[in-house]
C-alpha cells in the first residue's frame, strides 16, 4: 500500500514538473534565418575556426528572430534598422565601416527600415 501511494505521489510530482516547465524556443543561426522564405545570409568561407557570412538587406527586408554565437560583424553598406531583442525595440543608423562583436550568444530580430541596402560580413567563431 505504502509503495503504491509513494508511485502515485512521485508520478504526480512528476507531472506537474514537465507540465509546468515552458517550451524551449527553437531559433535558426543566422546562416538559417531569412525573410519571409527568402535567404538573405550566404557562405563566403567556412574552415575548422570560422564561418563567413554575407548578408543582404535591400529595403523592407529584415532577419526573422535567430540567433548568433559568439562573432565579429563588419558593415560593408550602413543603412537605417530597426532591432528587436532582449531589451526591446529600437531604431539604429548603421554606418558604413562600422564593427561589432559579441562574446556570448545573442538573440535579436532586424529590418531594414531605411532607403539603401545595406550589407553586413559576420565571421562566427567555431
Amino acid at each position: 500500500m505504502r509503495n503504491c501511494v509513494l508511485q502515485n505521489l512521485y508520478f504526480t510530482v512528476l507531472c506537474l514538473l514537465v507540465l509546468s516547465c515552458k517550451p524551449v524556443e527553437k531559433l535558426p543561426d543566422p546562416l538559417q534565418a531569412g525573410w519571409k522564405g527568402k535567404k538573405v545570409c550566404e557562405i563566403l568561407e567556412e574552415n575548422k575556426s570560422v564561418r563567413i557570412l554575407k548578408c543582404t538587406f535591400p529595403p523592407n527586408v529584415g532577419h526573422e528572430k535567430h540567433y548568433h554565437n559568439p562573432h565579429f560583424g563588419y558593415t560593408l553598406s550602413g543603412g537605417k534598422f530597426r532591432i528587436t531583442d532582449t531589451t526591446g525595440a529600437r531604431e539604429v543608423e548603421v554606418p558604413e565601416g562600422y564593427s561589432f562583436s559579441n562574446d556570448i550568444k545573442t538573440i535579436h530580430e532586424v529590418l531594414n527600415i531605411g532607403k539603401t541596402t545595406a550589407v553586413f560580413l559576420i565571421v562566427e567563431y567555431k
